[in-house]
């Protein structure tokens, strides 16, 4: 039986008999007895985040130890039960083997419950002037975004239009709305109209839908804690999309610039 460093214990067991490194396959079925939603790509995707580094054969495949699966389970039990996100698991796992220990939020806690922050990173929310104060629901009036951001009532119209800021069925804006207007308003000052930004925003609808169907299963989960632990995913899988996003523009930039 696992026990992770925070005191849950779970019901992945050991690698294999005697301790002999297991496949990928394998893996995956000692894992679903606790984390029924895993998947191969999520595994891999791990790996690829430097979260486990499995043996590989001459001929490729990974090879797991007791010790890989039991980290996984670390991984995965640390996403479900404190919401936290890969960067600060990672530091967590690093710290811990040094013989370091950080205090883990408690079980349900918000994720900026953790102070793991370090000077200069980007927040995924920020209490500057660029947010306005947000109404019932979260939301932000029309006046307030108007006020926030310094646009016309023109200029916010024309951007409905073209769909570059949606307001609910109340008239209230999402408080992300604010920060859309304000890029929006700052492009608009390089010469790019609305309507040289409609291809931006026809990729970001699309990488919105690419994150649903990944957090879509979590959701119609009937455990409260597998439905939090999808919105805690979509806002990962949203900061990876939009760092992949800012890497793949300097990426064609530098190629146009050779």
């Amino acid at each position: 039986m696992l026990q992770t460093p925070s005191g849950g214990a779970g019901s992945s067991g050991t690698a294999g008999a005697e301790g002999r490194p297991v496949s990928i396959g394998t893996v995956l079925n000692l894992l679903r007895e606790e984390f029924p939603e895993v998947t191969i790509s999520k595994i891999r995707f791990l790996e690829a985040e430097g979260l486990v580094e499995p043996q590989r054969t001459p001929s490729g495949y990974r090879k797991f130890s007791t010790a890989d699966v039991e980290r996984l389970a670390q991984v995965l039990r640390m996403q479900r039960d404190h919401y936290l996100p890969l960067k600060v698991i990672r530091e967590y796992l690093d710290a811990l083997a040094r013989g370091e220990r950080i205090q883990l939020p408690a079980p349900g806690q918000p994720r900026d419950a953790l102070d793991l922050g370090e000077p200069g990173e980007d927040v995924e929310a920020d209490s500057g002037p660029e947010h306005a104060s947000a109404g019932p629901g979260g939301r932000t009036g029309r006046a307030e975004l108007l006020e926030a951001t310094g646009v016309t009532e023109g200029e916010l119209t024309e951007w409905e239009s073209y769909g570059l800021v949606t307001p609910h069925p109340d008239g209230g804006f999402a408080a992300d709305s604010v920060a859309v207007a304000r890029l929006v308003a700052d492009l608009g000052r390089f010469g790019l109209e609305p309507r040289h930004l409609r291809a931006m925003k026809a990729a970001a609808d699309r990488e919105a839908g690419l994150v649903e169907q990944v957090v879509a299963p979590l959701r119609r989960h009937r455990n409260p804690q597998t439905r939090a632990h999808a919105e805690a995913t979509a806002r990962e899988l949203a900061g990876l999309s939009v760092r992949l996003h800012a890497a793949l523009v300097r990426s064609a930039l530098q190629l146009r610039g050779q």
